[in-house]
């Protein structure tokens, strides 16, 4: 494995990591037992790219293929079962990583899927998904609204980002260059996001 791959691989696994702990915070906060805290963990972590290489073709998908994701999303899951106290402490840096989980998610998730054939649209749509589909798992599995539906801007971060990637495609521009763009500019539109409270406009029913 070459040295681009290997920090690649690794910058997903920490994204792979700080998903997790996410899953495994709220699981806490619903008092689930150990069993619980790590499905959740694990939900939150892989379950965004199961779905991306499931309706690309991509057999088996790469977090069942590679025994690394789940081992390292089951490691946060007893974390935050162990140290939940000081993992909510960390609750700023936290929301960091995952910015940064999301971005790395959602321009891998759309390079993948250009490299299965995809068009440049249905690929960004793609690299949304790798990166939104672990929170919408976990929330749906405790029966709550998924955030990623109504909080500061984060499904549209990763649309964006994944659209940088995607668009550069469509014009045949290099690809990691364009990959390093979306990846901040998806980080950057969801600090920004989480620093000002930016967010779509909510619907507000009549009384």
């Amino acid at each position: 494995m070459n040295t681009a791959a290997t920090l690649l691989l690794a910058l997903d696994l920490v994204g792979t990591f700080v998903f997790a702990l996410s899953g495994g915070t709220l699981a806490v906060r619903m008092r689930l037992d150990l069993f619980g805290v790590l499905v959740l963990s694990c939900a939150a972590a892989v379950s965004g790219g199961i779905v991306r290489d499931v309706l690309i073709g991509a057999h088996p998908p790469a977090s069942l293929a590679d025994w690394r994701y789940l081992v390292t999303a089951m490691v946060a899951g007893l974390a935050t079962f162990r140290w939940h106290d000081a993992i909510e402490r960390l609750r700023n840096p936290v929301q960091l990583f995952d910015a940064a989980g999301l971005a790395l998610f959602a321009v891998l998730g759309t390079d993948k899927a250009l490299a299965f054939g995809l068009s440049p649209f249905a690929a960004m749509l793609l690299g949304m998904v790798s990166g939104i589909g672990g929170g919408i798992a976990r929330d749906v599995l405790v029966a709550r609204v998924p955030v990623v539906l109504k909080a500061e801007l984060y499904a549209v971060a990763a649309l964006v980002g994944g659209g940088v990637v995607a668009l550069a495609a469509y014009l045949q521009l290099p690809r990691h260059p364009a990959m390093l763009v979306g990846a901040l500019v998806c980080f950057g539109l969801r600090y920004m996001a989480m620093r000002h409270g930016w967010q779509l406009p909510v619907a507000r029913p009549r009384d």
